[in-house]
């Protein structure tokens, strides 16, 4: 019910530039100019100023964003309390997440939806956490799961909820005949004199390794990156170096190495939230999807060190 140009217009605000606005919204950069000068028209003021090659948002505009922050929250609790006199729940509740989260977290959790409200449908779409943030923003979708990074919406952004669910520690993934194969678990100091297979720089995989070897007192080895878990498995099965792996990962499924969890105050580990536009978490089918997924990151989670550990 918020009209589209100030979901444009919002968009702008995080992303910087029309054109990456644009991008996320997938509409051309000339339709959201045009959209957004047709809303300054109409509103009698300036929303938009040149800045550099860029643009940035004018006082007006951010006065704007505020109150519209204010009808989007106060939309979700509108849709909340007319649900409370809705026979059958229906419609489509979007969910999104990354990789690992979609794949282990997302289906039980639409499953259990579909048993809980069998006349609502469901849809996912995998996306990376910063698509997220673009997909509530946009309406494609009411519920996220997010790995908290540098390139997101902090916690304390109002136009957000973020709802805890799990840690999700990175594992040291070794060949099977590493010196390091039969302990129990190790440092991060420990693999001082390793080569190491990291994701690409700017990626939280890359940014999270980097930051806990600086904690432990010394500059990793990199030979090769890689982003995708199962990539960097398969360089260290094959002798190439080592690499840290999400837990909640499986790749040593498909690859022989050996797993061993590291312990220790510099220790890697990606903090897992569900993340909705603000008021949504009242929304009953909202909150039971926040519920559903709580429940199941920690089932997961304990069933994944359980076998670690034997």
């Amino acid at each position: 019910m918020i009209d589209s140009r100030l979901t444009m217009l919002s968009m702008i605000q995080r992303h910087g530039t029309v054109t990456a606005a644009a991008h996320a919204l997938r509409y051309s950069p000339s339709t959201v100019s045009h959209q957004v000068r047709q809303l300054s028209a109409e509103l009698g003021v300036t929303l938009l100023e040149q800045h550099g090659r860029n643009v940035r948002l004018t006082p007006a505009a951010a006065s704007l964003l505020g109150h519209v922050e204010a009808m989007s929250a106060e939309w979700e609790s509108a849709l909340a309390d007319l649900g409370r006199f809705s026979e059958t729940v229906s419609g489509t509740l979007g969910l999104c997440g990354f990789s690992t989260a979609a794949g282990l977290l997302l289906p039980p959790t639409m499953r259990a939806l579909n048993a809980k409200f069998p006349h609502l449908h469901t849809q996912t779409i995998e996306a990376e956490p910063s698509e997220c943030f673009d997909f509530l923003l946009s309406g494609d979708a009411d519920i996220g799961i997010i790995v908290a990074a540098p390139d997101i919406p902090a916690g304390g952004d109002d136009r957000f909820s973020q709802h805890f669910l799990i840690d999700d520690p990175l594992d040291l993934m070794v060949p099977l005949d590493h010196p390091l194969a039969d302990r129990d678990s190790v440092s991060i100091g420990d693999t001082v004199d390793e080569t190491w297979i990291l994701g690409r720089p700017g990626t939280t995989y890359h940014q999270l390794l980097m930051a806990s070897c600086a904690a432990a007192g010394f500059k990793p080895r990199i030979g090769h990156f890689a982003n995708d878990w199962n990539t960097g498995t398969a360089l260290v099965s094959a002798g190439f170096g080592v690499c840290v792996a999400s837990r909640l990962s499986r790749s040593q499924d498909l690859h022989p190495v050996r797993r061993i969890p590291l312990s220790g105050d510099n220790s890697p580990s990606r903090h897992v939230a569900a993340v909705t536009r603000a008021g949504a978490d009242t929304r009953e089918t909202v909150r039971f999807t926040l519920e559903t997924l709580a429940e199941e990151a920690q089932r997961l989670m304990g069933r994944f060190e359980h076998d670690l550990t034997g």
